[in-house]
């Protein structure tokens, strides 16, 4: 097969719904107005074949009881407590903490976005949970490190912990994301 047929199929196949961005397709889209992430600590070490590196901006200690309900009417946030970075990283005991990123990203509304914890994380006993990142959302999300591991666990600040993978939708959504946590964070 030819060069320029090989392209023609790639091109092709990369504009099929559901289909993953190429580390090329998100390179390009970093180039638009808004990028579909800023805030980038350094492109070349973040820029995975298949996704972004998100880092960690602090670090929230959850200490107390949150609620959620069908119509969101009663929904309550549990609060937090931001830790401090000693000498550049925190030592994390066992439990739950809500982790706040660096980076801002800028979904456009033909594409989403699925979170999944590096894989250094959960060799060591750690994990990270995250909602789907809906078409149109933007903002500087949150989500949850669980630290299972008995003895504790270190972050360093600006720590890459989460890797984002973007996916093209079948169509453009008319609305987009329109929840609260819309522009969240910025």
């Amino acid at each position: 097969m030819s060069k320029t047929g090989g392209s023609r199929i790639e091109k092709e196949l990369s504009d099929l719904p559901g289909s993953v961005l190429s580390k090329a397709q998100i390179r390009a889209l970093l180039s638009t107005k808004p990028p579909l992430i800023e805030n980038l600590i350094d492109l070349n070490t973040q820029l995975q074949p298949n996704g972004v590196d998100l880092t960690v901006q602090h670090i929230e200690k959850i200490v107390s009881a949150g609620c959620v309900d069908f119509s969101n009417k009663d929904r309550k946030l549990s609060e937090t407590e931001e830790l401090d970075f000693n000498l550049g990283r925190v030592f994390l005991s066992p439990g739950a903490y809500k982790v706040l990123f660096n980076e801002v990203v800028h979904l456009p509304k033909d594409i989403m976005a699925i979170g999944a914890p590096r894989t250094t994380l959960i060799r060591c006993g750690v994990t990270i949970e995250t909602g789907f990142w809906d078409a149109g959302y933007e903002g500087r999300s949150e989500s949850l490190l669980i630290v299972a591991n008995e003895k504790g666990f270190y972050v360093k600040k600006n720590a890459r912990i989460l890797q984002l993978v973007f996916i093209k939708l079948a169509k453009v959504v008319s609305t987009g994301y329109k929840g609260i946590y819309q522009s969240e964070n910025i």
